[in-house]
């Protein structure tokens, strides 16, 4: 086998490798599947009306990714939250938070896609009070609805939320199935593979020419 094809079989198999992680490869959730989140939810002692959308949400999956949308305003002088120090802010309860979320977000193949604090109140606005005032928006991508589901309803889920809600003041989140979505890690990594598997292919060709060349001559 050759040194290019070598090449060329190794950056296809580490793509093959991080899209195989990346993509949930198993569908839409099935019934069973969603039985026992809701199960899982119920036995947790979750709102009937929490469990109640979430299970639409489950049953409505179209086995893709989703990103989810999130507009925060946080909590000037947010509550004391037991497991966190007195006097902790807003940003201090949020990182709490987080230490669960990294973690679990990024062990299934979900992260932050966009992150960024408000540099000015909303522009547009229509058809809801109170809402002129943000602090940051992000949107995070789940690998699939059964990742999202596999995260929000582990146990340790639920007294972890509890920072986030004592962090925001108000907040809007919602998913969203993206049509186009240049920031896709399949995309981007598969790009950049092919133009550094490219780079070196031509690097080594133009030494072997060269090499030749050299022989030629002598």
């Amino acid at each position: 086998m050759s040194t290019r094809l070598k090449i060329w079989l190794s950056t296809t198999l580490i793509y093959l490798c991080f899209f195989a992680w990346y993509t949930d490869m198993q569908g839409p959730l099935s019934d069973a599947e969603v039985e026992q989140f809701v199960a899982t939810m119920t036995a947790a002692g979750r709102e009937p009306e929490e469990i109640a959308m979430v299970e639409q949400f489950a049953r409505e999956d179209s086995g893709r990714q989703f990103l989810m949308a999130n507009n925060v305003d946080y909590n000037e002088n947010p509550p004391y939250v037991e497991g966190a120090e007195p006097g902790e802010d807003a940003d201090q309860l949020m990182a709490r938070y987080m230490e669960h979320m990294f973690p679990a977000l990024l062990a299934r193949a979900s992260h932050p896609a966009v992150m960024g604090p408000a540099v000015f109140r909303a522009m547009d606005l229509a058809g809801i009070e109170g809402a002129q005032q943000w602090d940051m928006n992000a949107l995070f991508r789940y690998r699939s609805r059964r990742t999202f589901l596999e995260i929000v309803t582990n146990p340790a889920f639920s007294g972890k939320h509890d920072f986030k809600a004592a962090a925001l003041d108000k907040n809007i989140a919602f998913p969203i199935e993206p049509k186009l979505y240049l920031g896709d890690l399949r995309l981007v990594l598969g790009l950049f593979l092919l133009a550094l598997t490219a780079l070196i292919d031509s690097t080594l060709m133009s030494r072997k020419l060269k090499n030749m060349q050299t022989a030629k001559a002598e």
